[in-house]
């Protein structure tokens, strides 16, 4: 029928509703609408679910029939909007902003933020003077223990006397605010998501898998061992970074002997395994926030490389998790904060600790900082060196803990599960 263009239906297929007694009962169907029920968050808050529950039992007595919202469709859309924007969690504040959006909301932040026994007080991150490291014995025998110490019960320290030039760490600061600060067109020619692209702008890695979204943008740059050309970076910081990224290698190459030494073995040998090859730099910018209890600018995570060193400004924000209590790290002028990753407890068979760090969101800012991750990047040929616990660490009464990986795998298997608030090393635990 319809093949043979008919424009009216036949007689047999019409079927007369049922006449309506009144006016009223008219408007009362058309105001009839068919129960849609969100279920997102019913197992998170009681109240929520008994409400659910309420709606439930009346649509099943009412009607019989009832559709549950998907809320992650809600979500997706309003990640994808966000993203499209090209304009950063910076591009919210800007646009005035008055409260947190859904997706950077983080329900566990909730219970967390003001956790702990109230002992944080009494914590406070090892501070190590690295003066005189080169020209005195007995000076550098002392740093080696503190800095074996800082890794075995912290895995964060602080660094004084660095030898990186005060200039230039106020310059790279500074650099970074002024990128962060460009015009919203201008960022955008540089925004990406792909990871293997030597530079990108971006807000948020993990953006689709995260639980939530942080609240932060960054500048994302892989600086070794094949520097990038100076002219794919953005005019603004291009000089600073390279110069900073630079003397941040010579400084990782000090505190891997260090480590090395700390762990009793011979001063190169972290760096004949290739431990300080790999740098890429990550320029912060956590603009201020409305609503800072119900967000993060960084969440619970632990670093998947060997070695991370951060420098921060004087806003602070950053804290490491410690004797289950979240520790500030107080920013310390001309200083740099040193973090051991999951690679260095994995070779260092657990001596040495990567433990978990978070960033608070402030309701003043922005809040800046740099960190220097030697680690894997993403696509960086195909390294097939395994690392696994160093054989002269083994014994009897230490057996492996970890089974061998290469770092490129380790990082897949970090950027395939996100920050969802767990260590990568337990995919690697060798069972007992």
């Amino acid at each position: 029928m319809v093949d043979f263009a008919a424009d009216r239906i036949p007689q047999i297929f019409i079927r007369e509703l049922p006449k309506l007694s009144d006016k009223s009962h008219s408007s009362d169907l058309y105001k009839s609408v068919f129960l849609v029920i969100d279920f997102q968050g019913i197992d998170k808050d009681e109240s929520l679910r008994c409400h659910v529950i309420d709606k439930v039992r009346d649509s099943c007595q009412k009607w019989g029939f009832f559709s549950e919202k998907d809320s992650n469709d809600d979500r997706k859309s309003e990640l994808e909007a966000f993203d499209d924007s090209k304009t950063g969690v910076k591009g919210l504040v800007d646009s005035g902003a008055a409260k947190v959006p859904r997706i950077f909301i983080h329900e566990q932040n909730k219970l967390e933020h003001k956790s702990g026994s109230g002992n944080c007080q009494n914590f406070t991150i090892p501070i190590i003077d690295f003066q005189d490291i080169d020209r005195d014995a007995s000076a550098r025998c002392e740093i080696i223990d503190k800095v074996r110490k800082a890794c075995e019960k912290w895995g964060f320290f602080q660094v004084v006397n660095h030898g990186i030039p005060l200039n230039i760490l106020e310059e790279i600061i500074n650099a970074v605010r002024k990128f962060h600060e460009l015009d919203a067109d201008v960022k955008k020619e540089f925004y990406s998501r792909d990871e293997t692209r030597s530079m990108i702008y971006n807000t948020n890695f993990y953006f689709y898998q995260a639980p939530a979204a942080n609240w932060r943008d960054f500048l994302y740059c892989v600086m070794a061992p094949r520097p990038p050309n100076p002219e794919e970076l953005p005019a603004v910081c291009r000089s600073v970074m390279m110069d900073y990224s630079k003397e941040v290698m010579k400084f990782g190459l000090t505190v891997f002997e260090l480590m090395s030494e700390a762990l009793g073995l011979n001063s190169s040998h972290l760096k004949d395994l290739g431990c300080a090859e790999r740098l890429y730099l990550i320029g912060h910018y956590y603009p201020a926030c409305p609503e800072p209890e119900l967000t993060l600018g960084l969440s619970k995570h632990t670093d998947s490389g060997f070695l991370t060193v951060v420098l921060q400004d004087q806003m602070g924000g950053l804290q490491v998790l410690h004797e289950d209590d979240w520790v500030d790290v107080e920013p310390v002028s001309g200083s740099l904060i040193l973090n051991v990753g999951d690679m260095t407890q994995l070779i260092s068979n657990d001596k040495f600790k990567s433990v978990y760090h978070r960033v608070l969101a402030k309701n003043n800012g922005p809040r800046i900082s740099v960190a220097c991750f030697f680690r894997t990047h993403l696509e960086e040929g195909n390294d097939s060196r395994l690392y696994g616990p160093i054989e002269q660490l083994l014994s009897q009464i230490s057996p492996p803990i970890y089974r061998e990986t290469t770092a490129k795998d380790y990082v897949k298997y970090i950027d395939s599960k996100g920050l969802d608030g767990t260590s990568g090393l337990q995919h690697l635990k060798l069972s007992k």
